[in-house]
């Protein structure tokens, strides 16, 4: 499978109050099941009441040993999956993001919204890991809110199609400049563009999941690529009548699977109701390949149905010359969870491409 997931390490919210210097400007957020991103208002008014920016940051270490062996393509992209929590007051227009390098070390302490009195252990607005002048983001408070790299390749954006969706951002050229060693690792900072920070308009506030939440939609930072390698040996293609009537079933599929582990899959398809004839083995037992680059599977999770892996360049199926398969990679996957295997077959082009989706409702668990 040519998608590699990890869960971040840390991350916190960095909220300033109304004042710069308020003493909400050195409140921890770091326990926090949500990551808000935004601007808020006082009631009625222009005046702020709160500036929202997110802080995370992930273990990279195996994709750069990953890179290095060349077991991760070198095609490969990077994205920052962020998933929504409950937006509010978004506009339809300007729902951008930008993420960067941060450039200094962080703490990312226990505190909640709703600690009262605040923690002020851990990283804030003001402060890195705590409250002292010589931890402070900056000695200039108007730089406050994390330090960060703004030059080329060391941030990305991304802009919502619509109001409330998840975010998945493209940082490839972020992730690579990492493990090339131009910058140390301390994570993205993830705020509103500097126009919208700065301006007296209601833009409303992006509220994303953490990774103290206690649901699937932790933040993830995903690596994918094609790994698809193709060898037909002496099996023959499904033709156009077997394609437009697909039976497809899976050999040496387990109903659970050790997380972190990788497991060859053998996909098969034949037609469904073959035509009678004489002969001495059954036609239910023939196995042909798919059209190539053409056979996609999918990974969703059962309950809730939310896409793991898509249908795409990075879940391609394989071929051997003994059967069609796929890699199942079960790092990144949450433990104790059932997930289902969907399958993508396109033909034809033009006018006459077809496109079919089979699920045969096969679902595995991924245990500790």
């Amino acid at each position: 499978m040519a998608h590699l997931f990890r869960t971040p390490n840390k991350d916190a919210i960095l909220r300033r109050g109304a004042s710069i210097i308020g003493t909400s400007s050195a409140q921890n957020f770091g326990g926090d099941e949500i990551l808000e991103v935004g601007k808020s208002f006082q009631a009625g008014g222009t005046s702020v009441s709160a500036i929202q920016r997110a802080i995370i940051k992930f273990d990279i270490t195996d994709y750069s040993a990953s890179q290095a062996d060349e077991s991760i393509g070198t095609d490969v992209k990077y994205y920052l999956n962020l998933y929504d929590a409950g937006s509010f007051e978004l506009t339809r227009d300007n729902n951008n993001i930008e993420v960067y390098v941060v450039s200094q070390s962080w703490t990312e302490g226990d505190g909640k919204l709703s600690d009262d009195p605040a923690i002020e252990e851990g990283t804030s607005w003001r402060y890195r890991t705590g409250v002292s002048e010589s931890l402070e983001w900056s000695a200039t408070n108007s730089e406050w809110g994390g330090s960060y790299v703004s030059s080329s390749n060391y941030s990305a954006s991304f802009s919502f199609s619509k109001s409330g969706s998840d975010a998945r951002v493209d940082v490839t050229d972020i992730v690579k400049t990492l493990i090339a060693g131009s910058a140390s690792n301390e994570g993205f900072l993830i705020k509103r563009t500097t126009d919208i920070e700065n301006s007296t308009a209601n833009f409303g506030t992006l509220k994303f999941f953490s990774s103290d939440s206690h649901t699937i939609f932790k933040p993830t930072l995903e690596a994918v690529w094609d790994d698809a390698s193709w060898t037909t040996g002496s099996l023959s293609p499904l033709d156009l009548d077997e394609l437009g009537n697909l039976d497809v079933y899976m050999n040496s599929f387990r109903r659970e699977y050790k997380l972190g582990t990788v497991s060859k899959i053998r996909v098969k398809g034949r037609e469904k109701y073959p035509a009678r004839t004489f002969g001495t083995s059954s036609a239910y037992l023939d196995c042909a390949y798919f059209p190539s680059a053409s056979s996609f599977y999918s990974i969703v999770d059962s309950k809730n149905h939310h896409t793991i892996i898509p249908f795409g360049s990075g879940s391609k199926l394989s071929c051997d010359g003994t059967s069609n398969f796929f890699k199942l990679t079960t790092t990144g996957l949450e433990p104790e969870r059932y997930y289902n295997v969907l399958f993508m077959v396109e033909s034809g082009s033009g006018i006459t491409k077809t496109t079919q989706f089979i699920d045969n409702d096969d679902q595995f668990k991924v245990v500790e």
